[in-house]
């Protein structure tokens, strides 16, 4: 994956402000956690990265409180009627119910992409 770090189970993104020549990120797929990072370079942006988890997950432990665990596997999606009706119909031609059927095209998708 491109522009992505990952560590500890926390997938984080990676984007440069040419302003001020300063690279930055946040860790994705959190609701109420917010973990952000920066660097000049390379390394001190990993550096922080990995650290920003680290304190996040020591801070959970002193609180006696769960870390949030980002990306659950759910998500709720908007669709056209006739989308949703056409999934539904494709699902059923397949034998598969429509969560499974999204859940194999996506995976396809996501599979030529090679994340």
């Amino acid at each position: 994956m491109k522009n992505v770090l990952q560590h500890k189970g926390y997938t984080g993104n990676v984007q440069f402000d040419q302003d001020d020549m300063l690279f930055y990120g946040r860790v994705m797929g959190m609701k109420k956690a917010h973990i952000a990072y920066e660097g000049k370079t390379v390394d001190d942006l990993v550096k922080d990265f990995r650290d920003g988890v680290d304190d996040y997950l020591d801070m959970c432990v002193e609180e006696g409180r769960e870390p949030e665990k980002p990306f659950k596997g759910t998500f709720n999606i908007r669709l056209d009627p006739e989308l949703h009706k056409h999934l539904v119909v494709n699902a059923l031609d397949e034998g598969m119910t429509l969560n499974a059927y999204v859940k194999s095209v996506l995976q396809r998708a996501v599979s030529e992409v090679h994340i």
